[in-house]
C-alpha cells in the first residue's frame, strides 16, 4: 500500500524545525534578565541618575522702571461762580434787555425798573437845592454887612447841606433803577420778566461764569496726603472731551459722611464750550515712582498666606521674596518688595520648592517681550 505525501506535511515539518533551530541558537531569559544582564543597566540605576538631574525652570533678572501714577477721582464740571444780578430798588421791571443764553459782560445793563416817581423826586430836590443855595448866598452877603446873624447863617448852611444829599440821595435812587451785570457770563434762569415787582434784593437775572470752567469731585482719605495744589490733571467728560487742567483747591476738612475731600480742578480753554453740571472724571497726575511690573502668572503664595515670586540665588537655589502689590493694569502688577537684579522664576515655579536646586535658564521670550 503506497502513501502519498501532502504538501501541508511538507510545510508543517519546515516550521517545525525552523522553531527548532531558532531555540537552539537563542539565550534563555529568566526573571526579564538576558544573559548580557551585566551589560544593561537596572531600573534602579536609571532611577537614581534620573533623581540626580536639576529641575529646569526659566528666570529673568527684576530691573525696576518708572511706573506713571494718577488719583482717579469722579464728579462733575461746575462753572466758577453763578451769580445773582439783584434789585438795588424796588418797583415794576419796565425793560428787559437780555435773554436767556445771552452773554453779556460786566457793566452791561440787564434791566430797568420803572422811573417815574423818582425822576420826580429827583427834580423837586434840585429845585430845593436851588432855594438853599439862593437864600444862603443872600444871608452870607447880609451876615459880611452886619445886617445877619450868625446863628440865621448856621442854618441856611445846614439847609444847604440837606438839599445838597437829599438830591445826592435821588439821583442815587433813580439810577438804582438801571440794573447792570456785576460780572461776565451766560444768562440762565432764574430771570424776570417785564411787568414783575421787584423788592430790593429781588433777582432780575442769573449769570453763570464759565471761565474758567471746574471738575469738582471727592478724593478718599487715602489718596488725599498725596494730592497738591498745582498737580496736572486730564479730565475726561461724558460728552467725549477730554480737557488738562490743574488742581486749584483741596478741602481743609473731610466730609463727615463720606469722609472724603473736596477738590477743585480748574480746567484749560476748549475750542468746544463745556457746559455745566457734566458727569467727568478725572485723573490727577502723581510724580512717578520706581517699582517692578511682573506678571501675574509669576506671584505664588507662601504657606502663611503672603503673596510673592519665587527666586534664584546665586547658588541656584530657590527662595521665596514676599511682594507688596500698588497697582494692578492691563500690563501686570507692579510691585515693590525685592532688589535690583533678583533672579525670579517665570516658568516652573509651582514644580520646587524653597531650597530646592535647581537649573536655571534664560527666559529669552520674555526679555524679548519686554524690550519691544
Amino acid at each position: 500500500m503506497t502513501f502519498k505525501i501532502k504538501s501541508s506535511h511538507i510545510i508543517a515539518v519546515l516550521i517545525t524545525g525552523g522553531i527548532g533551530a531558532w531555540m537552539l541558537g537563542g539565550e534563555l531569559q529568566i526573571g526579564g534578565q538576558s544573559g548580557a544582564a551585566s551589560e544593561s543597566v537596572t531600573i534602579a540605576e536609571r532611577q537614581t541618575g534620573e533623581d540626580q538631574k536639576l529641575f529646569r525652570v526659566n528666570y529673568i533678572p527684576l530691573h525696576q522702571e518708572e511706573r506713571l501714577r494718577a488719583v482717579p477721582v469722579r464728579g462733575r464740571t461746575q462753572a466758577d461762580a453763578i451769580i445773582t444780578v439783584r434789585a438795588e430798588t424796588g418797583g415794576i421791571v419796565e425793560k428787559r434787555l437780555v435773554e436767556k443764553g445771552d452773554m453779556v459782560k460786566s457793566g452791561d445793563l440787564v434791566c430797568v425798573i420803572e422811573r417815574g416817581a423818582r425822576e420826580a423826586n429827583l427834580a423837586r430836590a434840585e429845585a430845593q437845592l436851588a432855594q438853599s443855595e439862593g437864600e444862603y448866598i443872600a444871608n452870607e452877603k447880609l451876615s459880611k454887612k452886619g445886617f445877619a446873624s450868625k446863628t440865621k447863617l448856621r442854618q441856611m448852611k445846614y439847609a444847604l447841606d440837606s438839599a445838597k444829599a437829599e438830591l445826592a440821595q435821588s439821583e442815587l435812587e433813580l439810577e438804582r433803577t438801571e440794573v447792570r451785570a456785576n460780572a461776565s457770563g451766560t444768562v440762565q434762569d432764574p430771570i424776570a420778566e417785564v411787568g414783575d415787582v421787584l423788592a430790593a434784593g429781588d433777582t432780575c437775572v442769573t449769570l453763570v461764569d464759565a471761565e474758567p470752567m471746574l471738575f469738582v469731585g471727592q478724593v478718599s482719605e487715602r489718596a488725599i496726603a498725596d494730592v497738591t495744589i498745582g498737580m496736572d490733571a486730564e479730565v475726561s467728560i461724558v460728552s467725549n472731551q477730554t480737557v488738562e487742567g490743574k488742581v486749584r483747591y483741596i478741602a481743609p476738612s473731610a466730609d463727615a459722611q463720606t469722609r472724603t475731600f473736596l477738590v477743585e480742578i480748574e480746567l484749560s480753554s476748549s475750542k468746544n464750550p463745556i457746559r455745566d453740571g457734566l458727569t467727568a472724571s478725572a485723573k490727577i497726575k502723581l510724580p512717578p515712582k520706581s517699582a517692578f511690573r511682573v506678571s501675574p502668572s509669576w506671584l505664588s503664595l507662601a504657606d502663611s498666606g503672603e503673596v510673592g515670586l519665587k527666586t534664584i540665588s546665586s547658588d541656584d537655589i530657590v527662595g521665596f521674596e514676599p511682594v507688596t502689590i500698588l497697582a494692578q493694569t492691563k500690563d501686570g502688577f507692579w510691585v515693590d518688595g525685592p532688589k535690583q537684579g533678583t533672579r525670579i522664576i517665570t516658568l516652573g515655579q509651582e514644580y520646587v520648592i524653597t531650597g530646592e536646586r535647581v537649573e536655571p535658564v534664560l527666559d529669552t521670550f520674555v526679555k524679548a517681550e519686554a524690550n519691544q
